[in-house]
């Protein structure tokens, strides 16, 4: 739990700390090319919901507690439920540690166990986020220096690659959320090893063609050749691909399952509390709400002399945030069912915030 206010934190500029010193540059070994294996298809047979829910062996749905989801977690186990098929499905959150915002694998089990599935699984890759990020400078400090050496040039004056997660090098997910959850398609995949044949595994991702152009580009069904071997097929099926915001949130007011209190504070992302790909305000709301670790990610710009997202570093969010805390005051929590009523009304947002007092006893 935060405790800090922003204004009990350190000035931004108190926050200088010595460089890190560059580990010494490794020759790295040649990687093989990767092979999948010839069971593995190239395309999915089938694009049908149902017929994709019935072929699989196990439905894992990807949640990051977040809106989107939400809403893929509600319709997929209702269509696993019309097909009595309930007994195939997973939930998976992958754990972000401190990167995330607070109570978020917890609110991910809770609608998982709301919505009747009975399996919840938390996998994480085990190191911190910032730790990740300073790591990364340390090699690419090393990559850079060494290449500026074998040029003849000084490697003090050699350009070193941002360590940051971007748009174009989004490593983050790979490292934080994919890569752990494939070790929990491998403890899948074990427990059905009788079945003397690959197993079959639906992975349901809540990625929207409406979130940028780059997802629009992503197909609803695609065998996901990477994740797949000669033990498990694994197809990705992103459910609500072509739905908007607005039905997004219809499926959370019929779903009557609780959201995340950040969209109500104004976010329009969740997940980790200050994302590469956040909008500023989401940026801002999250050094008000958790400044501590606002500071942290300060403490790291200086430490690898990158700042966090391109043109917009963390201290300056810092400072925006200062600013409105002195103009506004401490922020405090809008009416459960403010974000939900700017896309369905405010008499649905009224219906599912008496919903939540009722039936989970959450507060208004």
């Amino acid at each position: 739990m935060q405790t800090a206010t922003l204004f009990d934190l350190p000035d931004i500029q108190t926050l200088q700390e010595a460089p890190t010193a560059a580990a010494p540059a490794k020759p790295k070994p040649k990687r093989k090319a990767r092979t999948v294996h010839a069971s593995v298809p190239l395309a999915p047979w089938t694009t049908v919901p149902d017929e994709l829910i019935r072929d699989a062996d196990w439905v894992v749905i990807s949640s990051s507690g977040g809106k989107d989801s939400q809403a893929m977690l509600s319709y997929v186990v209702r269509r696993a439920k019309a097909l009595g098929m309930l007994h195939k499905l997973v939930v998976v959150h992958a754990d972000l540690g401190r990167a995330e915002w607070e109570g978020t694998r917890e609110l991910a089990e809770l609608q998982a166990r709301l919505a009747g599935v009975r399996r919840f699984e938390v996998v994480t890759s085990g190191v911190d986020f910032l730790d990740r990020v300073e790591i990364r400078h340390g090699k690419l400090k090393a990559k850079a220096e060494a290449e500026a050496l074998e040029r003849g040039e000084d490697p003090a004056e050699a350009k070193v690659a941002p360590a940051w997660p971007s748009s174009a090098a989004r490593w983050c997910t790979s490292g934080e959320k994919r890569g752990p959850i494939r070790t929990l398609y491998t403890r899948l995949t074990d427990e059905l090893a009788h079945l003397g044949r690959p197993v079959r595994i639906l992975a349901c991702i809540g990625q929207r063609a409406a979130e940028s152009d780059q997802r629009a580009k992503l197909a609803e069904v695609e065998i996901d050749r990477g994740a797949s071997n000669g033990k498990r097929h694994v197809t990705t099926w992103r459910p609500i691909h072509a739905w908007s915001t607005r039905k997004v949130w219809r499926e959370i007011a019929r779903s009557r399952l609780p959201y995340h209190p950040a969209y109500d504070w104004g976010n329009r992302r969740l997940s980790c509390v200050f994302c590469v790909l956040g909008c500023n305000n989401d940026l801002v709301n999250g050094a008000r709400r958790v400044p501590g670790l606002a500071a942290a990610y300060a403490r790291t710009e200086v430490k690898v002399g990158a700042d966090f997202k391109k043109g917009l570093s963390m201290a300056e969010i810092i400072r925006r945030a200062q600013a409105l805390e002195k103009a506004e005051g401490p922020a405090a929590r809008p009416p459960v069912g403010t974000a939900m009523a700017e896309h369905v009304g405010r008499a649905e947002a009224t219906k599912y915030r008496n919903r939540q007092v009722t039936l989970y006893g959450l507060a208004a």
